[in-house]
């Protein structure tokens, strides 16, 4: 195989009558715990072996469930573990997914396209796609990273493609002006109908308006202090005291990259979530505090340094703190969901889910609690 011949064999598609049937019934993946001490003991195992030449020390977590050919611990998000050693660097490296990447341990230097990140612990960054990048170690201690990618959804469609070592010069930005005028259809975008219905040439159609999608940085020391103000809404409030880790370039998808939305989230002592559901997977890193999740009627206790799958899509869950604060990221495929149309979400079991980014969402309580 190469980039212009592959030898397929000879396939012919085949039908398949499903005339009066329903739809298959899903069959959500159960939650997974991996505990403080298994990431520990995955991370000094790391750190004992030689720095590969890609400079990657990395293990995926996945999910029992998960297919060999696209692992992860959601079935649209990987999650990796990497270690850097103190003065070692990644070679530079660029994908067409996209990233959110987590310190959990040192410090050090993101490079991304033309931006340089220094970051610590608990600081988070986003990747865009198909941008050079690598990370280099400048403190003391170990570098650890947790990065959330849809490299297993662009597996599953057999369109993730990869760079070792890409330029890092950027390409010369086209004149618009001195575009070939036959390239532009004299038509445009024109509407077909009274209903909104419209027809888009060719031209239009493989030139999209462009957003320009750049790395940013939510440092842990800016993100607590205004974590702490959400402290003092009181035990009636009925909303979550998180903020979206927000991405202008998602726009109405809310979401750190196109494809998931990362959130932190402070816990008081002793409070209940309301149970609640939505499509999208959430995988949370608990690193403050212990409590414990509801899923599906299921119970499972975690601590700080614990992460897990902790709401499959459309099971009924909820969470609560022990004795203490709890600090916790989420990674959720909430943008995706919502891009895609199939977003559904129950606030309130009490009352009808809502198609969230179609229709009207939900309100909170929060200007009587607080």
């Amino acid at each position: 195989m190469s980039d212009f011949r592959t030898d397929f064999a000879d396939t012919v598609g085949k039908f398949v009558d499903i005339s009066g049937q329903n739809y298959r019934q899903n069959e959500p993946w159960a939650p997974a715990i991996i505990t403080k001490e298994q990431i520990d003991e995955e991370i000094e195992r790391l750190a004992s072996i030689a720095l590969p030449e890609n400079g990657r020390r990395s293990s995926l977590i996945v999910h029992p469930r998960a297919d060999l050919s696209t692992p992860g611990l959601a079935p649209t998000t990987q999650v990796t573990i990497n270690v850097l050693k103190p003065g070692e660097r990644t070679q530079a490296f660029r994908h067409n997914a996209t990233e959110v990447n987590f310190c959990i341990r040192g410090e050090g230097v993101a490079f991304i396209g033309g931006r340089r990140i220094p970051f610590r612990q608990y600081d988070v960054y986003n990747t865009p796609a198909w941008v050079p990048y690598w990370r280099e170690n400048t403190g003391t201690d170990l570098q650890v990273f947790l990065t959330y990618t849809n490299v297993g959804m662009l597996q599953f469609m057999q369109v993730h493609h990869w760079e070792a070592n890409p330029s890092l010069v950027e390409a010369v930005p086209e004149d618009e002006e001195a575009i070939n005028p036959r390239r532009n259809s004299p038509y445009g975008t024109f509407e077909i109908g009274d209903d909104g219905a419209m027809l888009m040439p060719y031209e239009k159609l493989i030139n999209p308006p462009t957003v320009e999608s750049n790395a940013l940085h939510w440092p842990w020391e800016r993100v607590e202090a205004e974590l702490k103000k959400l402290q003092d809404l009181g035990q009636d409030y009925v909303g979550r005291r998180l903020y979206l880790l927000y991405n202008p370039v998602t726009g109405r998808t809310n979401g750190t990259t196109p494809n998931f939305f990362a959130t932190i989230t402070i816990r008081p002592p002793k409070i209940v979530d309301r149970p609640h559901r939505h499509v999208s997977d959430s995988i949370n890193y608990y690193f403050k505090g212990s409590g414990r999740s509801t899923v599906a009627g299921n119970v499972y206790e975690w601590k700080a340094g614990d992460l897990m799958l902790s709401a499959p899509g459309w099971a009924v869950h909820n969470h609560a703190s022990y004795d203490d604060y709890v600090y916790e990221l989420t990674i959720q495929n909430q943008p995706l969901t919502i891009a895609t149309e199939c977003l559904l979400w129950q606030e309130n079991l009490k009352e009808p889910p809502a198609l969230l980014g179609a229709q009207m969402g939900f309100d909170t309580n929060r200007k009587s609690a607080a």
